[in-house]
């Protein structure tokens, strides 16, 4: 493979808000939580023929040059797969971020008004050092909290129709 496109398939730059934000690759930790989270969705997804779920890194395009996000992990119905192209070209049905205290504010904040902005129906909000999970549901224009777990208990999804998730499973030691 050529460096240029090794390089390029192993990108990690986001464009958020137009302004180009290279983010360091995650840790281990990180990369667990992905795994079994990424794991226990897509079982669910493909048992029940729901969509396809994809985790990080892939580029969602929101808004060409101003909007260009790689969720860590993300959801498209069936009826919504015209979205997958080359990237993402459009709204996932859900997107999910695994929060590290180097992405705190771009996470809960910064990419969460994105993703409200350009209708993303649900965002998840994994928190590992407190081991919780946080899901909210788009309500016309803004988010508003469905469900969340802290070290125990179950979230369940909206969009992912009959998917529930207890967060032990997501946060083993």
């Amino acid at each position: 493979m050529e460096a240029a496109a090794l390089e390029r398939d192993l990108d990690l730059t986001e464009i958020i808000n137009g302004e180009e934000v290279v983010s360091p690759s995650p840790f281990r930790k990180h990369q667990e939580i992905v795994k079994r989270l990424n794991r226990i969705i897509d079982r669910h997804v493909e048992l029940n023929g729901l969509g396809e779920l994809y985790f990080s890194p892939l580029d969602v395009i929101l808004e060409e040059g101003i909007n260009r996000l790689q969720p860590d992990i993300l959801f498209i119905r069936k009826e919504n797969v015209a979205i997958l192209q080359d990237w993402i070209r459009g709204v996932p049905d859900m997107v999910c971020e695994i929060v590290s205290s180097s992405s705190y504010e771009y996470d809960t904040e910064v990419k969460k008004s994105i993703y409200e902005k350009y209708g993303v129906p649900e965002y998840w909000i994994v928190m590992p050092e407190l081991k919780t999970i946080e899901i909210f549901t788009l309500d016309v224009v803004k988010y508003k909290l469905l469900t969340v777990a802290a070290f125990e208990g179950v979230v369940t999804s909206k969009v992912i129709e009959g998917l529930q998730v207890n967060i032990k499973d997501v946060f083993e030691d």
